[in-house]
């Protein structure tokens, strides 16, 4: 696997740095870097790479308004000395954001979070993989799929919760789209609202499924989840 990268920024300091980040993993290849944001966008629309390296706040375009431009977007890494840009970040689904100064350790998780997305793309697991991938907190989060108890549907949103873990992971994506990356014979949908993992049914009663330490109601198809449930 060879991953083609491109890095935009108008520092020319910031680059050599990315220049020289890349250059320590054999499975990237920097193949271009671009100091303004407009050569770079011709590039990316002739060219097709897998991960991009890209500043936001630059004078001629900024790299948000870059990325939105492209109708084949690669990987994205943001790279960018200010906060405030987070949000964009998270609405663009990018793999990652760093703050400059970029040092080389917090550079390295961002990389094999693309390494691994990648792979996790263009492997067809047929809905039995091991974990998955989701975007929240302005970040892509893998997520082993033996650690998840419930998946809970907000309109819009889902709330992924985990086995000891306090916080659910929240992302925006629909119920039947999580589904779909779920192995069927590791999960159950009880409701419209929840799925649920087969392991973690403790006892089912009135309507209700219990987990450990939360009961779930059941919908309407009830008799078909029982159905289910006995196969």
């Amino acid at each position: 696997m060879q991953l083609k990268c491109v890095a935009i920024d108008d520092e020319p300091l910031a680059l050599q740095i990315i220049e020289k980040y890349v250059a320590e993993y054999p499975s990237l290849t920097l193949v271009n870097t671009f100091e303004d944001a407009i050569s770079g966008g011709e590039y990316l629309k002739r060219n097709k790479v897998d991960v991009l390296f890209i500043d936001i706040n630059m004078p001629d375009i900024t790299g948000i308004d870059l990325v939105k431009s492209l109708d084949d977007k690669p990987m994205i890494i943001f790279t960018t000395a200010y906060k405030n840009y987070a949000y964009e970040g998270y609405e663009l689904e990018a793999v990652d954001y760093l703050l400059k100064p970029i040092n080389n350790i917090r550079f390295g998780t961002a990389v094999q979070k693309a390494i691994g997305y990648y792979q996790y793309k263009h492997t067809d697991t047929s809905g039995e993989g091991d974990f998955l991938y989701v975007h929240s907190e302005y970040r892509l989060i893998k997520i082993n799929i033996k650690d998840i108890e419930y998946i809970e549907s907000m309109q819009d949103y889902i709330k992924i919760h985990m086995l000891g873990v306090a916080k659910p992971v929240l992302t925006l994506m629909p119920l039947k789209g999580v589904i779909e990356k779920l192995p069927a014979s590791k999960f159950i949908r009880i409701h419209r609202s929840f799925v649920v993992a087969r392991d973690q049914i403790r006892s089912i009663h009135n309507r209700k499924v219990k987990l450990t330490e939360i009961e779930l109601p059941v919908g309407t198809n009830y008799t078909d989840f029982i159905k289910d449930w006995h196969k």
